[in-house]
This record gives structure tokens, C-alpha cells and sequence, in this order.
């Protein structure tokens, strides 16, 4: 895919394109109290955009417009949700450079990995177009004879969709993709430092012709007034989430009181364990793809590298050659490599945990200093022979910082792995499949790489155990969440 040149013109027009409303009922319009809020370029610290700041008002006049669209929704033909879904996929991948250029501008990544974004967003938008007429129920015989089961699967009904800053497209594709192939209606709040690629997916939503009401879009900077009332609502029937643990239990908590469907997906302490007989090159490639993508700003970056301890002064030097090589610039430059971190607070709390562990007795191998100048942006940093005991390896680093530490037999390295609260992602580095399955059964985690940096795919269950959260997304198991089982008892017309 050919890269577009990067204009000041070109960056302009786009952010022109954009909507800035709030979308309600089928139409953008502005914030019901007039107010607005800006979006800053965290490699620049400019504002972007101005975008309408919805209030709780909005959010309830989109709740709305979700209840009133839901029940004619709910009996589109699956094919009619197929079809949207399709064109939708075909739209985002056509305004490829848009969505690049867009992430890449509000977020900070480099356009490489932004194109990659976008090809992974727009496949939920594929895979769940074809999902959508394969959400199966059964009809059978009961054991005893007399009756027969019908199970048939039915949308939960209106969800909010929280979605958080670091993927703008992914995260909203893999929420709103199994709404519409469920048959359920919509309220994204997007997160406010990086709303600006939801509203322009939800335009391409209209276009691909989704009915008025079905997607409804609140961006703001006050979050709380919009998931407040919207979970008191009797209405809402779901709640889907992706970001902190801390604000996920204080939704599940408010999602108790009506009994909500919730999907929670929340934060990662990834261990990456390298055994003594692995393929230090492949584990090498395998670290900078679970460290490095978006910056090490995702939940399932590699946090811990649990490193046997012979080969982890080796493993400890290549990783940094590697992690030396790239190039922390504006994402637009062509030769960027290493976005800024999403604005300077995350910056002062990374650098915080590098001089702590430094502290603690950590070494630096490479990095370890904030880069001057315009931006959030941030040295990749290795820590090698870092304490089992320091404090950044039981907390969940978002941003370019690899910490090093070792182990002396696999019994050791499960335990190691296992004493994080969280259990989202793990990645093992071993040539003997025997262990793979040992240890893939004893750690606690809902995802596991053997070999491999990288996890995502839109036709995989997404979720982790333990404070990572609950529920799935991606593959038949993200339809389901969306989706509810009713039985239904019918007497057999041969039995007397």
C-alpha cells in the first residue's frame, strides 16, 4: 500500500473532513450546553481539532435514539447487517490513508504502524460481515423424548461502547462490528485524547448505509457524565470496556445496579519468558513486536522479560542493539520508527519508573532519558539485571521500557509469571513443544504466544482472567457477547 506524502495542506484538509459533532439520532449536531474541547498532536502539543463536549443531556438523547431504532434493528434480515458491515470494510480500506494519517496525527504512531491499524480494524468489520448470518441456535429433542429445545441466540439490545485512546480504529471496529452483526443498537464514547478517527469510522458507518440511531457517538472530555446516567438507565442492556482496571471495577460496580452485560477489557502485565533452548534471534524479533508496537502503549505489551539466566546476558544486549535502532520522531517523518508517548504526564510516570528501578539496582543498557524537544517522546530503554523484587515489574508499563530480569528453571519462571494480579497476554520462547503445553496450562492468562510477538487477529477470542477483566472479543466468541440465549420448551405434537 503506497504511502501518501505528508503535506501541512494534506493534514489540513483531512482534519476539515472530519465531523466534529456529536452523532444522535442519524445527524451531527452540537453539544446541547455549546461547549467543546480540544485535541492535541502529542508529538507537537498543538491542538488538532475542536470537538463538541457532549454532556449527560446528549448522552440520554442518544440513549434515545438507540431505544427507538432497537427493535426495527433487531429485525433487519442478518444479510442486510452483512452487507453494511462489508461496504464499511471496503470504505475504511479505501480511506486507508485518511485512517493513517488521522491515528498517526491524534495518537502519535508512526504511519507504518498506523496502516497497520487499519488493516486490522477494518478485518473486524470482514470477519463479523460474515459472522453475521452464522449465528447459530439448535433445535433438538429433549433426552426424555417429550419435548423438543429450540435455542435461538437474540441481541442483548442498546450497549455503550467505551473505547480507549491507544487503537482509534481497532478498538471501535471491535466493538461496533458484533453490535451490528448481533443486531444491536449503539452509544460509543471514544476516548476524548483520541476521538477523532471514531467520528470519521461512524460517517463511513452512515455511508455504508447504517439506519439512523443504530450508532450513536458522544465524544467529551467528561466521561463520567456520560457513563453516569446512561448505567442508570433501565435501557441500556450492555456495557463493553477497554481501558484501566481501576475505572473497569468502578463500571462493573455502577453496571450491577441494572444488571448489565459487561465485557471488561482492562489492564496487562504481559510476562515474556525466554527459556534457556530458545531461539534467541526469533526472541529477539518476537520482544520488539510484543514491546514496541504502538509505542509499548497496549495492554498486551511484553512488561516483564523473564529471561533464563544463561542466556539472559545475551538476550539483554541484542534486544537493546535493536532497541537503540530506532528512531523516536514525528510519526509523519518517513523515517519515523518511535511515536511520542499520548501527553507529558505518561512521559514523567515512565521516566519515574526507570529512575526507580535504577534505583533499586537496575542497569541501563540502552535509553533511560526523555528526548528533547517539541513532543511526548521517549528514549527506548532496556533495563537489564533488574531486582525480581522492584517495583516496575509488578506494574503495567505503557511506554518503551523492556526490564530484564531472570529465572533458573521453569518452575521458577511460572511462578514469576503468575504473581501479577493481571493475566491478559503471555509469550513463551522455547523449541520444545512438551514445555509450550507444561506452561501454557499452568500460567494464568487468556492469551498466550509460543514463537510469536504478536496476538491480535480479528478471528481470535481478545480477553484475559484474573484483574485483566472478563468476556471476549474478536472470533465467534465476540458475536456471542452481544448476543443472548433463549430457550424456548415446545410439547411434542407424537407424544400422547
Amino acid at each position: 500500500m503506497a504511502h501518501p506524502t505528508i503535506t501541512p495542506g494534506l493534514e489540513h484538509d483531512l482534519l476539515a473532513s472530519v465531523p466534529t459533532g456529536l452523532l444522535v439520532d442519524g445527524q451531527w449536531r452540537e453539544a446541547s450546553d455549546g461547549q467543546t474541547f480540544e485535541v492535541e498532536d502529542p508529538s507537537t502539543g498543538k491542538t488538532l481539532a475542536v470537538l463538541a463536549d457532549a454532556t449527560s443531556e446528549d448522552a440520554l438523547a442518544a440513549m434515545d435514539a438507540a431505544d427507538k431504532a432497537q427493535a426495527s434493528w433487531a429485525r433487519t434480515a442478518p444479510r442486510e447487517r452483512a452487507e453494511i458491515l462489508r461496504r464499511a470494510f471496503e470504505l475504511v480500506t479505501a480511506k486507508a490513508d485518511d485512517f493513517a494519517l488521522l491515528m498517526t496525527l491524534e495518537m502519535g504512531k508512526p504511519l507504518a504502524e498506523a496502516y497497520s491499524e487499519v488493516a486490522y480494524g477494518a478485518e473486524f468489520l470482514r470477519w463479523y460481515s460474515e459472522e453475521a448470518v452464522r449465528d447459530y441456535g439448535r433445535y433438538v429433542t429433549s433426552p426424555d423424548g417429550k419435548n423438543k429445545i429450540l435455542v435461538q441466540r437474540k441481541p442483548v439490545g442498546p450497549c455503550l461502547l467505551i473505547t480507549p485512546w491507544n487503537f482509534p480504529l481497532a478498538m471501535a471496529t471491535r466493538k461496533v462490528a458484533p453490535a451490528v452483526a448481533a443486531g444491536c443498537t449503539m452509544i460509543l464514547k471514544p476516548a476524548a485524547l483520541t476521538p477523532l478517527t471514531s467520528q470519521l469510522f461512524a460517517q463511513v458507518m452512515i455511508d455504508a448505509g447504517l439506519p439512523a440511531g443504530v450508532l450513536n457517538v458522544v465524544s467529551t472530555s467528561k466521561a463520567a457524565d456520560i457513563s453516569g446516567p446512561l448505567l442508570k438507565d433501565s435501557r441500556l442492556r450492555k456495557i463493553s470496556f477497554t481501558g484501566s482496571t481501576s475505572v473497569g471495577k468502578h463500571l462493573m460496580a455502577a453496571a450491577a445496579e441494572n444488571v448489565l452485560r459487561t465485557s471488561m477489557e482492562l489492564g496487562g502485565n504481559a510476562p515474556f519468558i525466554v527459556f534457556e533452548d530458545a531461539d534467541l534471534d526469533k526472541a529477539v524479533e518476537g520482544a520488539m513486536a510484543a514491546k514496541m508496537r504502538n509505542m509499548g502503549e497496549a495492554c498486551t505489551a511484553a512488561n516483564r522479560f523473564l529471561v533464563h539466566e544463561s542466556v539472559a546476558s545475551e538476550f539483554t544486549q541484542r534486544l537493546a542493539r535493536r532497541m537503540a535502532e530506532l528512531r523516536p520522531v514525528r510519526g509523519t517523518d518517513p523515517g519515523s520508527t518511535l511515536g511520542p508517548l499520548i501527553h507529558s504526564g505518561a512521559r514523567e510516570e515512565i521516566h519515574g519508573l526507570v529512575t526507580a528501578a535504577v534505583a533499586e539496582g537496575a542497569t541501563i543498557a540502552t535509553g533511560g532519558n526523555k528526548v528533547m524537544g517539541e513532543g511526548y517522546f521517549y528514549e527506548p530503554t532496556v533495563l537489564g539485571n533488574v531486582p525480581s523484587t522492584a517495583a516496575i515489574l509488578s506494574q503495567e508499563i505503557f511506554g518503551p521500557i523492556a526490564p530484564v530480569t531472570t529465572f533458573t528453571n521453569e518452575k521458577q519462571a511460572i511462578e514469576m509469571a503468575n504473581s501479577s494480579e493481571y493475566g491478559l497476554a503471555a509469550y513463551l520462547f522455547t523449541r520444545d513443544y512438551n514445555k509450550l503445553i507444561r506452561v501454557s496450562e499452568q500460567i494464568e492468562f487468556g492469551m498466550v504466544g509460543f514463537n510469536a510477538g504478536m496476538l491480535s487477529n480479528a478471528a481470535a477470542p481478545f480477553g484475559g482472567v484474573k484483574h485483566s477483566g472478563l468476556g471476549r472479543e474478536g472470533g465467534a466468541e465476540g458475536l456471542s457477547e452481544y448476543t443472548s440465549a433463549q430457550y424456548v420448551c415446545i410439547a411434542d405434537p407424537y407424544v400422547n
